[in-house]
């Protein structure tokens, strides 16, 4: 059974949350630093997220699943105005949405709980346009976050980069660049923003495999059949700052000769 929305919503309230929300947003904001004039959706609890997209995006939905309940998005809290009834709530694995509807999606407290996760990540496929990109932010199996259940990143499934990348080439996305955040211990008295801050620096470059969250852009290419086995390189991202997405060189990874249907 999926976290509740309004539990979740509450957590983003606390100073943990605001840590989480603000450390991942550095690295999601150096990779995508623009959407003017883009469709972007965010599916699961993704609003924290969603909230700095809204003024230039042509169009911003939150989409959450109906086992987890929804809140009103955006709640007039964020000094853009009382604009509201962007949030919808429908099947998990049945989006509202015409094909190839969206640019970009934002996928955060979606897979870790997800009955089906293959067949959520095939149906965001299809929403998605061609050569689309995708960001999931999840809790990393690694991190200290997975193994506390007083916030949202303890429950459910958290993830290896190796777990994301077979699921993500399972649904024909091809991962581009890698990130981890997160590095503060998950206690709320070590969550302010100057020792988060702190944590992240040193995190980065001491122990770099064990923030609390994983992030993971994918694309989805659409046209090109290449033979079964045959390697693809994934480019990392050339971050605009260190804050981005990590560098680090990816795997070399396979995408299925199969197109979908």
């Amino acid at each position: 059974m999926r976290t509740d929305a309004v539990e979740i919503d509450r957590f983003y309230r606390t100073r943990r949350g605001e840590a989480a929300r603000t450390m991942a947003q550095r690295r999601l904001s150096a990779l995508w630093p623009d959407t003017k004039g883009l469709d972007v959706l965010g599916y699961g609890f993704a609003t924290p997220w969603l909230e700095p997209y809204r003024e230039s995006a042509r169009r911003t939905v939150a989409f959450m699943p109906a086992a987890q309940g929804a809140i009103a998005w955006p709640d007039g809290r964020g000094g853009q105005g009382s604009e509201r009834g962007l949030a919808c709530l429908g099947e998990e694995i049945r989006l509202p949405f015409a094909e190839a509807m969206f640019d970009r999606i934002i996928v955060a407290h979606a897979l870790e709980e997800a009955e089906n996760m293959q067949r959520l990540l095939r149906e965001l496929w299809r929403v998605l346009s061609p050569e689309g990109r995708l960001v999931i932010i999840a809790a990393h199996r690694s991190g200290a976050w997975a193994r506390v259940d007083a916030t949202p990143f303890g429950h459910g499934r958290p993830f290896s980069r190796g777990q994301l990348t077979r699921a993500l080439q399972g649904a024909l996305f091809e991962p581009s660049a890698w990130a981890r955040a997160l590095y503060a211990p998950p206690w709320n008295w070590l969550c302010g923003p100057r020792t988060a801050n702190g944590f992240e620096a040193v995190g980065e470059k001491l122990w770099p495999g064990f923030g609390g969250l994983i992030l993971v852009e994918a694309v989805k290419h659409v046209g090109a059949v290449r033979p079964r086995g045959a390697p693809v390189p994934v480019k990392p991202l050339e971050a605009a700052r260190p804050a981005g997405l990590s560098a680090q060189p990816a795997p070399q990874t396979t995408t299925r000769k199969d197109e979908p249907s």
